[in-house]
């Protein structure tokens, strides 16, 4: 049997290749080999701001045929943890299945994680950096990823960063959170 799950970012250009190998990987740990990840792209959301609005406004309805909705953001140095409890009953409500999680800083750092030894500083002040995008993962991508590819090469590095999967778990807590709450 399927199982579809469909994933709302800030950035579906840059930010969907990063999470669709990681969501798929993450699926298959809780039981769902097979599962379909879509990443929403149309429409395109332009900012947590406003893929927060378009959950609330139309996508929770659009989507609750999904069997899971993730909505997978950057933390910025917020603790969004109550606008998600918000969202995550408003969707039941709609009967729609949404789980929220935020990347400590940014998404990128999820990237990041398989490849510490390249980043030149301790992997406690790389998470720690509200601005780990511009600081660090801009200069890796420059330096490690395939320009010629789309995305920049972030699909490959994310593949090459999830061959330890267990690795990523330990050095991101909010990811093993999120296989914990989906199982």
């Amino acid at each position: 049997m399927s199982f579809n799950a469909l994933v709302v970012p800030e950035d579906p250009a840059n930010n969907g290749y990063i999470l669709k190998p990681l969501m798929v990987r993450l699926l298959e740990a809780c039981g769902k080999p097979n599962a379909r990840v879509d990443v929403l792209a149309n429409p395109r959301t332009r900012g947590y701001e406003h893929a927060k609005a378009l959950l609330r406004e139309n996508l929770l309805e659009r989507y609750r045929h999904k069997d899971l909705i993730l909505f997978l953001v950057d933390a910025d140095g917020k603790d969004r943890r109550g606008e998600f409890e918000a969202l995550e009953r408003e969707a039941e409500e709609r009967g729609a299945h949404l789980v929220c999680c935020a990347a400590q800083q940014e998404v990128e750092i999820w990237l990041l994680a398989g490849h510490r030894e390249k980043l030149g500083a301790g992997w406690q002040a790389i998470r720690a950096e509200v601005s780990v995008k511009e600081r660090f993962f801009a200069p890796f991508l420059r330096e490690n990823g395939n320009q010629k590819a789309a995305g920049g090469g972030r699909e490959e590095l994310m593949k090459e960063t999830l061959s330890n999967y267990g690795a990523l778990l330990q050095l991101c807590p909010e990811l093993a959170e999120l296989e914990h709450r989906i199982r």
